[in-house]
């Protein structure tokens, strides 16, 4: 994916900032931050540990990866988020998000698919 031009550049390491703080916190989570002597375990369940474990390990990984313009960060992040999103309006016990993080991954979703169809307009330009 060419990431190289100056706005869309930009634009990407922002995206890529917003993923490594929404995976920081799924991290923080997972860690039982402000949880006291409960177990994130116990709060959460083991399938929703997992599930949790698995969407910031993915939101971490692509983070960087947009950071230093690789090509496979959005596909990963567009891939995970989609997953932790359809889980959710699914009705999944085991996906537990509030309303201003749904909504945060929304807007993370579609900027990344808008950066995406930036990139094929500009591929159909170059032919």
């Amino acid at each position: 994916m060419d990431f190289n031009a100056p706005p869309i550049g930009i634009y990407i390491r922002v995206v890529a900032i917003i993923s490594l703080l929404l995976g920081l916190n799924d991290a923080a989570r997972l860690l039982g931050v402000n949880l006291g002597a409960v177990s994130p375990i116990a709060t959460i369940g083991m399938t929703g540990f997992v599930y949790l474990a698995i969407f910031a390990l993915a939101r971490l990984f692509a983070a960087v990866d947009l950071w230093i313009k690789a090509s496979w960060g959005s596909v990963m992040l567009v891939g995970a988020t989609s997953v932790e999103l359809m889980l959710y309006l699914l009705g999944s016990p085991d996906v537990d998000m509030t309303a201003i993080g749904f909504a945060v991954r929304l807007v993370l979703l579609a900027s990344i698919i808008f950066a995406l169809s930036i990139r094929n307009r500009r591929d159909r330009a170059a032919d």
